[in-house]
């Protein structure tokens, strides 16, 4: 029996693995479009656009492998009743539960690992991305800005680097200003430093002249200075960034109440993240049940199994809707936050009760005497 174990749970991690590897592939593609234009724009290393993008992925991976494990396992288990090798089991006296056991191993371990994943490998991951990403918007002098070529920061502006000094200045600087309507400005400098300031990024230049243009009055100016500021953050960027809800810790989420700063919308947001992070991994397990359980307790078929399949893969599909449609409700108002635990024991306690106590006329449909005297 153990050989046997061993020999399906090996076949559904071959199969997860290429369920998983082809599914985060389309989603890592999908994923990098968001950054393109920073590497084909914004002259940024391939190597920072490639650590972004995998940044995203331990999120990714655990939204989808309880419904690549499904997946793998629904097909492990289907081609082994194909080959006869279920109905062997079961001729060999092989119950229900103990052919689900592979399932079940590989879905506690796999809870187990998006549990560790979703408590400290994502939250890790989201703040070295956030502050990745917030690097890369602010943080221009050294990202952004590249030697010998004009860079567009912002609509109507565009700046000139020469040299990137080692001392973490600038020299050589052409700064071509047409955020006015009315006026062009260009600014030519010697030397300069970025620093940073509550409204963003600025570059101090020093040694420079300024020369205007009035685009109504056609008035031309010019002004040498001994030092000249031009701001080019966004707005409503600082220096601080926020931390959010997938950075925070399981007791930082679940505890959300006692943080003073967060508004009443944002307690039940964090809350229920908090009860996500615990149940989201646990639906490996009931994935993995719900994937086995019908092709076990249901009798074999010579022209295959489509409807205990279909069954199948539409109760998986009405678990996991229920589960982000339970979510949403509980985002708005905690008291639906037990339906989410609800949609999660439901589904378990069903496949456990089927493998344990299963009836073959389940799934059977028994003809009548009289439908028999018809035929």
């Amino acid at each position: 029996m153990k050989k046997l174990n061993k020999y399906i749970v090996t076949q559904i991690m071959i199969g997860f693995l290429l369920v998983t590897f082809s599914l985060m592939s389309i989603i890592w593609l999908t994923q990098s479009l968001r950054f393109v234009e920073l590497v084909t724009n914004k002259g940024l290393p391939v190597i920072l656009f490639v650590k972004m993008t995998s940044l995203l992925m331990p999120r990714i991976f655990v939204i989808l492998s309880p419904i690549a494990l499904f997946v793998a396992i629904l097909f492990v288990y289907n081609r082994m009743l194909s080959d006869r090798e279920l109905v062997v089991m079961k001729a060999a006296g092989i119950s229900p539960w103990a052919g689900a056991k592979p399932a079940i191993y590989v879905g506690i371990f796999m809870s187990f690992f998006n549990i560790y994943t979703n408590n400290i490998i994502i939250p890790a991951a989201e703040k070295a991305f956030n502050e990745l990403e917030w690097e890369v918007k602010n943080d221009v002098s050294h990202l952004m800005f590249r030697e010998g070529e004009f860079t567009t920061l912002q609509y109507n502006l565009t700046v000139f680097i020469t040299t990137h000094e080692k001392d973490g200045s600038v020299s050589g600087i052409l700064v071509n200003d047409e955020r006015d309507p009315d006026s062009k400005m260009s600014i030519s400098a010697e030397k300069g430093r970025i620093v940073y300031t509550d409204k963003g990024p600025r570059l101090i230049m020093v040694n420079g002249v300024r020369q205007e243009i009035n685009k109504k009055s056609g008035q031309f100016s010019s002004l040498s200075f001994d030092r000249y500021s031009v701001d080019f953050g966004s707005q409503n960027k600082t220096k601080e960034k926020e931390t959010g809800a997938r950075e925070k810790t399981l007791w930082e989420l679940l505890n959300a109440r006692s943080d003073p700063s967060l508004t009443p919308a944002e307690v039940n947001r964090y809350i229920v993240e908090g009860n996500k992070r615990i149940l989201t991994p646990l639906y490996n397990l009931v994935f993995a049940l719900m994937a086995c359980t019908g092709l076990l307790v249901g009798n074999f078929n010579r022209r295959g199994q489509n409807k205990i399949i279909s069954m199948s893969i539409i109760s998986m599909v009405a678990v996991q809707a229920c589960d982000l449609i339970f979510g949403n409700l509980a985002a708005k108002h905690l008291y639906w936050l037990p339906l989410l635990y609800l949609n999660f024991i439901l589904p378990l306690t069903a496949c456990i009760y089927l493998l344990l106590f299963y009836n073959p006329a389940f799934f059977v449909h028994r003809k009548k005497p009289g439908e028999l005297m018809d035929d």
